[in-house]
């Protein structure tokens, strides 16, 4: 009788795993549905370690970062040389509070995605971050603002938008080239890249629970996608890359608050936002609603040195689908606010196509020179109000 059990039971278990495994496939395979979340990281979730990495940082920091000109040492350069921009999907939803890693990143862009909620793309090149998420899906202007970043810059998201028309997501990042090549959907991205931290999932949906890791991407790109510095054929990444302009400053200027709303100006709104200067560390500090937005992995507020607006068109993709896409117009020209070391300039952002870099100018025409540091860019519909004083 035992012996019975065994084999029925060993006859199940295989039976379990091929089905699972082909549901799986299929989904992978077709990776179309936003909404759709069964996928390898409904397994147990991966100890990553330490949270943040600190990379031979012992020595002089003399080597600024290609993105936003913070000073590193040469052998964190030697690391970073090594892998090319990875833009990761980061949601902002109250319930994915506190995010992990976006501390880390070298640029952050923000935008709403749907419903006045914000989601952001975390840009990275010279610091991991472990982990980062919750990672959450793809979106068209998302894609576009990380074609400025060189070529077959990595880009990782759960899924993306899929209905046919303008909000295509999926169907853009076909288009470029990208699929199973620089794009790290989570879909065609097995286990333990991504993964599911089931801790999270305490009074929150599961959607807010999917996370990964630079290093982990990094590591994928290489060994399965033959990405690294250079492409499959050998061409570096920054080819035709245009890096923004930076340099040390010492003076500060007397604007200590930037307060802006995206679909509402209530500062109670959960997606209400304001920079906050520290003189001290020359830093704005992240507030989302009157509240510290705060890396998990840190346990501080976001810390960025250098905040940029950009106002740009918003319209709705009229494609059907429930709730609505969003498209922004990211080519073009348009004004801008420029915020560092407690000065603000009124300026004018331009981009003469999706490839190349978006540029930001005073109004005399002469380009910005951003403060050395990290950079977050908001992405506000034309005509909304911002704070500053």
């Amino acid at each position: 009788m035992n012996k019975e059990r065994l084999i029925i039971g060993l006859v199940f278990l295989v039976f379990y795993t091929l089905s699972a495994s082909g549901v799986y496939f299929f989904l992978a395979k077709n990776a179309s549905s936003e909404t759709t979340y069964v996928s390898p990281v409904s397994l147990s979730p991966e100890k990553i370690g330490e949270s943040q990495i600190t990379v031979e940082n012992e020595g002089p920091k003399t080597e600024p970062c290609p993105l936003n000109g913070k000073l590193y040492t040469k052998k964190q350069k030697e690391r970073w040389e090594k892998r090319r921009p990875l833009g990761i999907m980061v949601e902002n939803h109250k319930e994915a509070r506190p995010q992990s890693g976006l501390q880390n990143a070298d640029v952050v862009f923000e935008a709403v995605a749907e419903g006045g909620i914000t989601r952001f793309l975390a840009v990275y090149l010279c610091e991991d971050a472990n982990p980062v998420g919750p990672v959450r899906s793809a979106r068209v202007y998302f894609i576009r603002l990380l074609q400025g970043f060189g070529d077959y810059p990595l880009y990782a998201h759960v899924g993306g938008a899929n209905t046919p028309g303008p909000a295509d997501a999926l169907g853009l990042i076909r288009k470029l080239g990208w699929s199973r090549y620089n794009d790290l959907n989570q879909f065609s991205v097995p286990y333990p890249y991504f993964w599911r931290d089931y801790e999270r999932l305490k009074g929150r949906a599961v959607e807010h629970t999917v996370y990964t890791s630079t290093t982990k991407l990094w590591q994928y790109a290489a060994e399965k996608r033959n990405l690294t510095d250079v492409d499959k054929k050998g061409n570096r990444w920054d080819k035709n890359f245009q890096a923004w302009k930076f340099k040390e400053r010492k003076t500060t200027g007397k604007i200590k608050t930037i307060e802006f709303g995206f679909w509402s100006n209530k500062p109670t709104d959960p997606y209400f936002v304001k920079w906050e200067f520290d003189e001290k560390t020359k830093l704005y500090n992240r507030f989302n609603g009157g509240e510290p937005l705060k890396d998990k992995n840190t346990g501080k507020p976001l810390r960025f040195k250098n905040i940029v607006i950009m106002f740009a068109k918003e319209s709705p993709a009229n494609d059907g689908y429930p709730g609505g896409h969003l498209l922004y117009t990211l080519k073009g020209s348009g004004r801008s606010l420029i915020f560092f070391d407690g000065q603000a300039i009124n300026g004018i952002w331009k981009r003469p196509s999706y490839k190349d870099q978006i540029r930001f100018y005073d109004t005399t025409g002469e380009e910005i020179i951003f403060s050395r540091g990290k950079i977050f860019v908001e992405i506000l519909p034309i005509g909304n109000k911002v704070n500053y004083k």
